[in-house]
């Protein structure tokens, strides 16, 4: 089954974050095909090298409902992943989010 799926990943650092667009490879937990929303902000490097990074989330959104999951980051190679356990969560809440007609804000 080759399903990948469109998310926004955020990279939290002390005083802004980093915003990014990518795929997750439901099957293999690899996000890829990340593109920076500001590429200047990824001037120095990814932001999991900075000292001021504290964590990365990524969002899988379906109309308005969305759900946020934990994305680990390897900083010396700068990819992003979704941990084995953290996947067999996240493929379950994604079957209800998209089981569900998107919702619409007013």
């Amino acid at each position: 089954m080759d399903l990948k799926l469109p998310i926004t990943i955020v990279d939290e650092l002390s005083e802004h974050e980093v915003r990014a667009q990518g795929e997750l490879d439901l099957a293999s937990g690899e996000i890829r095909n990340v593109r920076y929303d500001d590429p200047g902000a990824v001037a120095q490097g990814i932001p999991a090298t900075r000292p001021d990074y504290e964590f990365t989330l990524g969002i899988l959104r379906n109309g308005a409902r969305e759900v946020e999951f934990r994305v680990e980051v390897d900083a010396m190679s700068g990819r992003y992943s979704v941990t084995p356990s953290e996947l067999l969560e996240l493929k379950g809440r994604a079957a209800r989010l998209f089981s569900q007609p998107p919702s619409t804000l007013h």
